[in-house]
């Protein structure tokens, strides 16, 4: 049976209601989020063995967390306690040609002043199959940045497929700090996710059609996925991706979709789930992207971080109901 781990920070999420800006009304919604956790979440309700590893402060908050995750199915034997606060972040959703928008407060939360020692990696990775790390951990500072790279060195050692995810924070590093650190995940990584956006600055690699193949001939991924979007405004985009087998030489594109937003944040997040759930269970590649990019289409229709679906309503959406109709 598959047995995916993640790791990353969770964060408290605090949101303007519907689309107010910040503090404009003395009210904001309080979630959990974080791309590794929204991953997690996922897969479990994908029906996909998953457990989170993260660090939370031992107080009321980080004990909230794991009651969430275990009410979503997320294994959480391996989170560790530590730390004084819960990193946070404050969500300010757009509309029309107003962009949403994100201001982190998550410094120094009990995940970034990790200890790289504090997580026994051998231990966690023990009969799992898959280990799926983005790239905001090695940006949130030296104890996230080694602890990642011990978990990615331990799982290859095993034999644990290991995807990686650029999933680029401008907002927590600049660009050329950020590329030369997160250049040697994408070397280790067999499973490479990026948006096509960050293939430049991040990997030095010119967007166009074969642009999962260069990633791949340049970084020795096996899979290469790269997602694609058309922001037309905050409310209306476009997203598709691509998924390059270096095994048989294929370049998979999966159907584009418009997609009004509700949400978009963990949209990739889905994706990246999707993915896994697809190409873990023994799905063809094509099939698995196309699973892949229904999940992160249908994410950007759910309030919150995480994309709180079924295996079903993806497969109706990728298999070609777009419809929306009411399922009575």
């Amino acid at each position: 049976m598959t047995r995916v781990v993640c790791f990353g920070e969770t964060l408290l999420r605090l949101s303007a209601p519907g689309f107010e800006r910040l503090f404009q009304s003395p009210l904001l919604h309080a979630c959990f989020g974080g791309s590794e956790a929204n991953v997690a979440i996922a897969l479990a309700r994908f029906g996909v063995s998953s457990t989170y590893v993260t660090r939370l402060p031992g107080n009321a908050i980080g004990d909230a967390a794991i009651r969430v995750l275990r009410a979503e199915g997320v294994g959480t034997e391996h989170v560790v306690r530590g730390g004084d606060r819960l990193g946070i972040y404050f969500v300010e959703t757009g509309a029309g040609q107003r962009p949403s928008a994100v201001i982190y407060d998550r410094a120094p939360s009990a995940f970034s002043t990790i200890d790289a020692t504090e997580i026994d990696w051998p231990r966690v990775l023990r009969d799992a199959s898959w280990l799926h790390l983005t790239g905001i951990t090695p940006g949130l500072g030296p104890g996230p940045l080694h602890c990642a790279a011990r978990a990615m060195a331990a799982a290859r050692q095993a034999g644990v497929t290991v995807s990686f995810d650029l999933n680029y924070r401008a907002t927590l590093w600049p660009v050329d700090i950020a590329a030369p650190a997160l250049q040697p995940f994408a070397h280790a990584a067999d499973v490479l996710i990026a948006s096509e956006d960050h293939l430049q600055p991040l990997l030095d690699i010119t967007p166009g059609a074969d642009a999962p193949q260069r990633v791949a001939e340049r970084y020795g991924s096996r899979l290469v996925a790269i997602t694609a979007r058309d922001s037309r405004s905050a409310s209306d985009n476009a997203v598709s991706a691509a998924l390059w087998v270096g095994e048989t030489g294929e370049l998979c594109v999966a159907p584009r979709y418009d997609v009004h937003i509700v949400d978009r944040i963990g949209a990739g997040d889905a994706f990246a789930a999707g993915l896994i759930y697809g190409l873990s269970g023994g799905r063809s590649p094509g099939d698995a992207l196309r699973f892949a990019v229904a999940a992160g289409a249908l994410k950007h229709t759910i309030p919150g971080d995480a994309g709180l679906l079924t295996v079903a309503e993806v497969e109706r959406l990728a298999n070609g109901d777009s419809s929306g109709r009411v399922q009575r």
